[in-house]
Formats: structure tokens, C-alpha cells, sequence
């Protein structure tokens, strides 16, 4: 049975808590009733120091779309050996708080203050990452490097400022 849901900061609020409780440092929640659905709609409440492995999604039909609702992110998409293509700062407060993610970029959002949620939208159904899905320059999920790796992406962020693939360089 469908209903009408209204989301308030009592919500968001709880999907915080469940969140920073969360092995991962975060916590999602659906609005489609199955994953089989042919789009999903969800919230995703991220806590700093939560790992998304950068990925893509090969499905012409996945191209994501991202709203942030309250706190800071840090968005960045990759070229295919790692490099990072744009660096952009998203915060709830700001007049930058959407992003449109093409299929087949890689991608990553990092949270910069505690509470952070966003919303987002993409074709369904839904289906696991396949391993050409994840970039194979990052670290798994779980890992030592990982950690290592989630704090040079979150420097990245320090000054608040966006940066670009000039103003960045490697270090391989």
C-alpha cells in the first residue's frame, strides 16, 4: 500500500542518528517500495569519515542526479586512471547544492559536516556494482588504504574551495 510521506527535520533528524549507529557512517531511505522499481528515489544520510568507493555506472539508462538537503559534500568525478576531473563543493546552504552524474564518470561524495543528507534519483531497477563498475585505482571499501585515501579527498575540500583538474596535480 502506498502512502504520502512527509519528510520533516524529525525525519531527517532519525535517519542522522541510524546513521552515525551505522557500521558504514550511514543510512539510506527508500521512498520506491521495491528495488525493482524503474526508478529509485532514496535519502542517503552520510557522516564524515563514511567511504564511497569511487564508481561508475556503465547502464546508459543510470545517469544519477544528487540533491543535498542539509550539510556539506564534496563531490569529485575521475578520469579512468584515477585523476580527478572536478572537485566541487556542495552544501545544503549554497546556491550549489545539485549535481547531475552522467553514466559511465566515475564518482565519489565525501561528507564534510556531521548530519549531512542528500537525495537521489536513479533509473531502476536496482543491481549491485559490478566489478567494471569500481574504479580498480581505489581502495576496497573496509580497507586500510581506504581510510588513507577518504583523508586526501576530504584535504581537498580544507578551504572550501572547488578546484579543477589543473589545479590539481597527481601523485602516483
Amino acid at each position: 500500500m502506498s502512502e504520502v510521506r512527509i519528510v520533516d527535520a524529525a525525519f531527517l533528524d532519525s535517519l542522522t542518528e541510524q546513521a552515525c549507529e551505522a557500521d558504514r557512517g550511514r543510512r539510506n531511505f527508500n521512498f520506491h517500495a521495491s528495488t525493482a522499481e524503474s526508478c529509485n528515489r532514496l535519502l542517503n544520510a552520510v557522516e564524515p569519515g563514511s567511504y564511497i568507493r569511487p564508481h561508475r555506472h556503465l547502464d546508459p539508462g543510470k545517469d544519477e542526479t544528487f540533491v543535498v538537503l542539509r550539510g556539506r559534500f564534496g563531490f569529485l568525478a575521475f578520469d579512468e586512471t584515477g585523476g580527478i576531473n572536478l572537485c566541487a563543493l556542495l552544501d545544503a546552504r549554497s546556491d550549489r547544492h545539485v549535481v547531475n552524474v552522467p553514466h559511465g564518470i566515475y564518482h565519489t561524495l565525501v561528507a564534510l559536516t556531521p548530519g549531512s543528507i542528500f537525495f537521489e534519483a536513479k533509473a531502476g531497477p536496482f543491481v549491485p556494482l559490478g566489478e567494471a563498475e569500481l574504479a580498480p585505482w581505489a581502495p576496497a571499501e573496509k580497507s586500510e588504504a581506504a581510510t588513507a585515501y577518504l583523508a586526501s579527498l576530504e584535504r581537498l575540500f580544507d578551504d572550501g574551495a572547488d578546484v579543477t583538474r589543473s589545479a590539481i596535480a597527481r601523485s602516483d
